[in-house]
């Protein structure tokens, strides 16, 4: 689908062309995206998840990103992967389009702006906050721009996360060290039950590879973490099998145990009717997040059992490398 105003910009009208050129019908709308046509939530929700929107992005300013980063980076939002514990389930709900912003250079230049204005400290950016922009790079280009804009920018970092391993058109550019890309991972129990659509482990641990070779700053984003019989063993495995592929060569742990919210549940019940999702708010505690709305996460004693095991098994595999958060 393609907002009548993103023909406006070299990126829309090429993408446009790019698609029609492989036989895929595109839809041109004014205002709001038109509503298809399935009865179920099922069928719409899958629909979006093939669907790509071409749009511009028009608001004020940028969405504000903790602990990841200062701001997010709007390039993209939506991802074509079928993880069924997904956290973007809260916000896309049964329409998670992967929706590309074709007005990049509009975006980079208020992110400078937001650099200027926050001089002399830094700016971080974050490129995936509701998204994985690998996933459709080859198409837009967007992360290749954004790295070579903040590479020649003062005062500014730009990091994204990713389980996709098409990076070949970022391990050539000249980045200044100034983006960091992290790679989401998970134990093998995880990944056979609820993620779907994208790449296996080993993989993600080989792209993380090839973007520390190049000079990335590379780190690990572990989420979410289950709590469940032989979780011990199988993250254990996980890590030691990423420090057999990084090594020295990772700078950064982000740790995130799982948590729902009545929407997310709600969603993921309706398009993933088989899912063993665990989802019992009976297992879990009520805690309101940064955004306003609750969340049932793992009660204080799991949590700290969890965090004891990553705090020492990446201290002991990864001397090197810092736990930038635990949530």
């Amino acid at each position: 689908m393609v907002q009548k105003t993103a023909l406006e910009y070299p990126l829309g009208r090429d993408l446009k062309e790019r698609i029609e050129s492989r036989g895929v019908r595109t839809i041109v709308y004014d205002k709001r995206i038109p509503v298809s046509g399935e009865k179920s939530f099922k069928e719409s929700y899958h629909r979006g998840k093939r669907t790509m929107v071409l749009s511009v992005w028009k608001e004020r300013g940028f969405r504000t990103c903790r602990p990841s980063a200062d701001y997010q980076l709007p390039l993209v939002s939506g991802c074509p992967g079928l993880c069924e514990y997904c956290y973007l389930n809260t916000n896309l709900g049964r329409r998670p389009y992967v929706k590309i912003n074709v007005n990049v250079e509009e975006i980079l230049r208020r992110a400078g702006e937001y650099v200027k204005e926050r001089r002399p400290g830094s700016t971080v950016f974050e490129g995936a906050a509701t998204s994985d922009p690998v996933a459709v790079e080859g198409w837009t280009g967007s992360l290749r721009r954004a790295v070579e804009f903040f590479a020649s920018l003062d005062g500014a970092g730009f990091r994204f996360v990713t389980k996709y391993t098409d990076v070949k058109g970022l391990t050539g550019l000249a980045h200044g060290g100034k983006t960091e890309i992290r790679f989401s991972i998970n134990c093998d129990t995880v990944l056979a039950k609820y993620e779907n659509g994208i790449p296996r482990l080993l993989p993600r641990l080989k792209a993380a590879g090839a973007c520390a070779c190049a000079g990335y700053p590379v780190g690990f984003l572990v989420a979410p973490i289950f709590y469940f019989e032989g979780w011990r063993g199988e993250y254990e495995r996980m890590l030691r099998t990423a420090a057999e592929q990084l090594g020295d060569k990772l700078s950064t742990f982000e740790l995130i145990t799982h948590r729902f919210t009545a929407r997310s549940k709600s969603i993921i019940l309706q398009a993933y009717p088989d899912t063993q999702v665990p989802l019992d708010e009976t297992e879990r505690v009520f805690k309101f997040g940064q955004f306003g709305y609750g969340k049932y996460v793992y009660p204080p004693e799991l949590y700290a059992e969890i965090r004891e095991f990553f705090s020492t098994a990446i201290a002991d595999l990864f001397p090197h490398a810092r736990i930038l958060y635990f949530v």
